[in-house]
């Protein structure tokens, strides 16, 4: 057994809550995988009964089939962190016997960096029916899996060679993390955020940044994601101590806030400094207009457009931002999808052996964003957007691009 897996393995934050699970089955209702496979057997099952069980090693292997979407977390009436024990005890089953497409997919700034140089060739190749088949082979990611659009330009490329505004700035300084994604395959979507900003007056400051550790975690490489999300909140903090720090990136803001704590029991001071300063980005508006500090000068855009909150918003307990602030533009219908989860969980739905569970999980969400507008659909994090698109065949964007639109900004 792996020494360091048995110290994240039901660490004090999520095992103080165990028996307070009255086995009351709520969590069982509410899971959205258990619902479609049997080779689930539910996170009561397999997160506080079976913990009860154990001495750092799993008693059901099942529990790998736990995206860890944390809607059992969310509706537990106890406060029982579920899907956090079972996310520890993931970590502990797999140490001896780590995939190599588990180590390999959570390498996403090597990816970025990798795939932008060639990024013509990446993307044919990635639509190649032969080179995916290869690849759902050898490496175990389905040959239907949404894959990342590899962009001919980085972000960070971007805003070093744009023409930097000179200000004044009346509102100050804030930093944008943009996250792998948004530094590499959601690039626009990261220009659209800044460019917001600015035309509210901020100055954004960009400081060299990596990977949040988000993918490593969730396939239970707890060391590499702590590493990783260590030297991030270095180089975040490296642009000032009393900054908010904003991002279009949900569910790298989530890994700061929430999971690099709650599961990983990271307690780094740095960890919490960044995790009490940083903003989704939609979040932020809405606090502003809150405060009566947002500039409500819209353009109208008259369009239907539906709207799902990803699973890593909803554990971040900040509601869904994004539809109150989406209501302030004139002519614009949001249409909430109400679905528990898009099924992509992070990495899990790319995987050959969950591929069709994903799908299955996701199916609802898919048919009401094409029965609602089969051209636009909205969405915080990118993995998601990739899931709705590549299995709804609707073009799937972050909130902000609605909002950089309504201020003429596009």
């Amino acid at each position: 057994m792996n020494s360091k897996g048995l110290e994240f393995a039901g660490h004090e934050f999520a095992r103080a809550s165990l028996d307070a699970c009255v086995k009351c089955t709520i969590c069982e209702t509410q899971c959205p995988v258990s619902a479609v496979t049997p080779l689930f057997t539910g996170p009561k099952f397999v997160g506080p009964q079976a913990e009860r069980f154990r001495n750092g090693e799993s008693v059901d292997h099942s529990l790998d089939y736990c995206s860890s979407c944390g809607t059992c977390t969310l509706v537990c009436p106890q406060g029982v962190q579920i899907a956090e024990l079972n996310s520890q005890a993931r970590a502990v089953m797999k140490a001896d016997h780590m995939p190599l497409r588990d180590r390999l997919i959570g390498q996403t700034t090597l990816m970025g960096m990798a795939m932008t140089p060639v990024a013509p060739i990446a993307n044919a190749a990635l639509h190649n029916g032969v080179i995916r088949t290869v690849m759902e082979k050898v490496v175990k990611v389905h040959r239907n899996a949404p894959m990342p659009p590899a962009q001919t330009q980085t972000f960070e490329s971007w805003f070093r060679k744009r023409t930097q505004p000179s200000g004044p700035f009346p509102r100050g300084a804030v930093v944008f993390f943009h996250g792998c994604a948004g530094g590499y395959f959601e690039v626009e979507t990261s220009k659209k955020t800044v460019e917001v900003l600015e035309h509210l007056g901020y100055e954004v400051l960009v400081p060299k940044q990596g990977c949040c550790g988000l993918a490593q975690q969730s396939n239970g490489l707890f060391d590499q994601a702590t590493a990783s999300v260590l030297k991030l909140c270095d180089q975040l903090r490296s642009s000032g101590r009393d900054l908010t720090i904003i991002s279009s990136s949900g569910s790298c803001t989530g890994m700061l806030k929430h999971e690099a704590h709650e599961i990983m029991g990271v307690s780094d001071e740095r960890l919490k400094d960044v995790g009490t300063r940083i903003r989704d980005v939609m979040e932020f508006l809405l606090n502003l207009h809150d405060s009566g500090e947002l500039p409500t000068d819209f353009q109208r855009i008259e369009m239907t457009v539906p709207y799902h909150a990803p699973c890593q918003l909803k554990s971040q307990g900040i509601g869904k931002p994004a539809l109150e602030v989406l209501k302030l533009i004139p002519g614009l219908t949001v249409v909430d999808s109400e679905k528990v989860c898009c099924g992509i969980a992070g990495t899990y739905g790319l995987k050959k052996e969950k591929y069709d569970i994903a799908q299955a999980v996701g199916r609802p969400l898919f048919e009401m964003v094409k029965e609602t507008n089969p051209n636009l659909a909205l969405c915080d994090t990118e993995t998601c957007r990739w899931q709705i698109e590549q299995s709804s065949g609707v073009k799937t964007e972050h909130p902000i691009w609605m909002v950089h639109r309504a201020y003429g900004l596009s």
